[in-house]
């Protein structure tokens, strides 16, 4: 099959597909994703056609105005914000779409990009598959993975509710874009009030899952077309070879943490440097940092903490004694396969989701939101994860049955059943 993905976001938005795409093109498919210009590299690295979008995301949420959305971390507001500057992009983005999906057989998209990904789709007249690595579907098993961390569990009925919402302020937010291109690009009229979730170009597809059924099991009340696959790994670091001084700090005492915050930034990065300082010397470990924070230079740091720009997680999380970020869902994947405690700093978005889920499963304390991170909070929280043995033997089980899962291979192996339908 001819397929095309978009995958717009963040990096750790986009991975996933990466990772499925190639999946998918080592399985004879010719494969084409389109993003965003700035990972370029990281898809032409793994052998993809690489199809530009117009626009930097990093833009976006380096922004000033981002920053402060995001340390308050309210969902609504955040949408709002990316909603507006989506709609800048929409047309543009609509432009290329049609271009690079031309001639497809599927398209495939996730969050990111299924209401563009549906308009291209209705306007090509060809079949949708959605693919999430977030629950999307509603379900009465657990509260929508996208509302406020303080959402609290209120029976089936309330967490099926939460998850219409969660589709609602998504597409109301994207639906004045929508139209946009609908009528200036696509000739296709409006889509539904209420969403285009049931688009004639959806039915009878399989929605995919690309997160591990030991993580979150697949609801009782989805049906047979839903599927949990397994996360979507993109391993390639055959080339990485870790510098001298990292390897010379790793073995120069025991298992130390590391503490990293992807793509998410801070207004007051001096104060949140300082705060993450005290909280390794208080709880007396040893720590690699990942760059990313202004105001905190290698030579100011204690003996204790080693900073480094970039580091492949495949090849450092299985040699710490435990991994402190956002909770986004790709470095949430990352140290769960690694069998090691998680502590998490959820920011907005899916990021709360993921802190709780680690703390429900037993793997990592219960998480710390950004708001009210302090380094006294952190400190204990990282004596938890390196003494709690309890902690840390359910942790690498879980590792264990992660690391045993194929889910790109069993997504790859779903879509390659459509070829009798396209």
């Amino acid at each position: 099959m001819r397929i095309a993905i978009i995958a717009l976001g963040s990096r750790g938005d986009v991975q996933p597909y990466v990772a499925l795409g190639k999946g998918l093109q080592e399985a004879g498919h010719d494969v084409r994703l389109l993003t965003h210009q700035n990972y370029e590299k990281l898809v032409t690295a793994h052998g993809l056609a690489f199809w530009v979008m117009r626009g930097d995301a990093q833009e976006v949420a380096q922004s000033p105005e981002m920053r402060e959305l995001l340390e308050k971390g309210n969902f609504l507001t955040i949408s709002a914000y990316t909603a507006k500057a989506a709609k800048k992009a929409a047309v543009e983005w609509a432009e290329d779409g049609l271009i690079a999906c031309d001639g497809v057989d599927l398209i495939i998209a996730g969050i990111g990009g299924v209401f563009l990904g549906i308009s291209l789709a209705e306007k090509l007249k060809c079949p949708l598959l959605q693919a999430y690595y977030v629950p999307f579907t509603p379900t009465k098993a657990f509260p929508g993975a996208l509302l406020p961390g303080s959402v609290p569990e209120m029976g089936g009925s309330f967490n099926r509710l939460t998850h219409h919402i969660t589709r609602q302020v998504m597409w109301q937010a994207s639906r004045s874009a929508d139209q946009l291109i609908r009528k200036e690009k696509l000739d296709l009229p409006k889509a539904p009030f209420w969403g285009p979730y049931h688009s004639a170009c959806v039915q009878g597809q399989p929605i995919l899952y690309g997160y591990s059924p030991s993580v979150i099991p697949k609801p009782a009340d989805w049906d047979t077309d839903m599927h949990v696959t397994g996360y979507w790994f993109l391993d390639s670091e055959d080339n990485w070879t870790p510098p001298a001084d990292l390897v010379d700090f790793l073995n120069a005492g025991p298992p130390l943490v590391y503490i990293g915050f992807g793509s998410m930034s801070s207004r007051k990065p001096e104060e949140t440097s300082k705060l993450i300082v005290e909280a390794v010397l208080q709880s007396k470990q040893r720590a690699i940092l990942l760059s990313g924070w202004s105001g905190i230079q290698k030579s100011t740091l204690p003996e204790s903490i080693f900073m480094i720009d970039s580091i492949p997680h495949a090849w450092l999380f299985p040699q710490v004694a435990a991994v402190i970020h956002h909770g986004g869902a790709g470095t949430t994947a990352a140290g769960l396969r690694a069998g090691v405690p998680s502590i998490l700093i959820p920011f907005f978005a899916d990021q709360p989701f993921w802190g709780q889920r680690v703390a429900q499963l037993g793997v990592g304390p219960k998480p710390i939101p950004r708001k009210k991170l302090s380094a006294e909070k952190l400190a204990n929280a990282i004596h938890i994860a390196v003494t709690d043995s309890a902690m840390r033997d359910r942790a690498a089980q879980l590792g264990m049955r992660i690391r045993a899962e194929n889910g790109v291979a069993q997504a790859v192996e779903l879509i390659q059943q459509l070829e009798t339908r396209v």
